[in-house]
């Protein structure tokens, strides 16, 4: 990665690296070494698992020391500031994606499942990057700035509570009516199924939703019946 392109990254991101190479490996997937075997750099798993645990370390110290709720809710809210959906949103928001290195199969598939989890891994690398480079205070400050930010918003919008639940109590307090859930088409092999679910209130279909299991479909279903209550 060009001189320039990295200082661009540094510049989002709020930390100037001490040794550069600990940032260009946060950004390297394993699939790009598989058809780049002479990369000066190893993949960024390593860093991610460091950085899973200092981020979470960071956010759980937070509640702590500011919230007196019990320890429930606290693991949840945690739970919404630290999944999947929120680092990748989040590794998006921040436009970390365009320097990544990835195979030339993964740089195609940008709006897969598998993607979500690289983006997110890759947020978790780059916090194990800074944490390397800069210390606890360093990572600190950027978990704070960046995710810790997220919390009211996450509060407010109830975003512990998973979408069926989030969206039942809507449904429940708005209109008096349960949701129900129906698979409307089943695609693909037994080990790649691909499902559409929609979700109802009475005989009224709200929305609908796509997922590798039911499951994921109906999470997926709900999420968007929310946007489209307005709820």
């Amino acid at each position: 990665m060009p001189k320039e392109q990295l200082e661009d990254l540094e510049q989002t991101l709020g930390v100037t690296f001490g040794n550069k190479d600990t940032l260009r490996q946060a950004l390297v997937h394993r699939s790009y070494l598989n058809e780049h075997p002479d990369f000066p750099l190893g993949h960024n798993e390593r860093l991610e698992f460091l950085g899973d645990a200092v981020l979470e370390l960071v956010v759980t110290e937070h509640l702590y020391l500011n919230y007196e709720n019990p320890e429930g809710e606290l693991t949840n809210w945690r739970a919404a500031l630290v999944n999947a959906d929120m680092l990748s949103d989040l590794c998006r928001l921040l436009e970390i994606e365009p320097y990544l290195h990835l195979s030339r199969g993964e740089s195609k598939d940008s709006d897969s499942k598998a993607r979500k989890y690289i983006l997110a891994n890759a947020f978790e690398a780059i916090i194990g990057a800074i944490y390397l480079d800069k210390g606890w205070d360093g990572s600190k400050v950027f978990i704070e700035q960046r995710v810790l930010s997220e919390l009211p918003r996450v509060l407010k919008e109830r975003l512990y509570i998973d979408p069926k639940s989030r969206f039942q109590e809507a449904a429940q307090e708005h209109v008096n009516v349960t949701p129900s859930y129906k698979v409307l088409s089943e695609e693909g092999p037994d080990h790649a199924k691909r499902f559409e679910v929609g979700v109802y209130l009475g005989k009224d279909l709200v929305a609908t939703g796509l997922g590798t299991s039911k499951h994921e479909a109906q999470v997926a279903a709900a999420e968007a019946a929310l946007k489209e209550k307005d709820w």
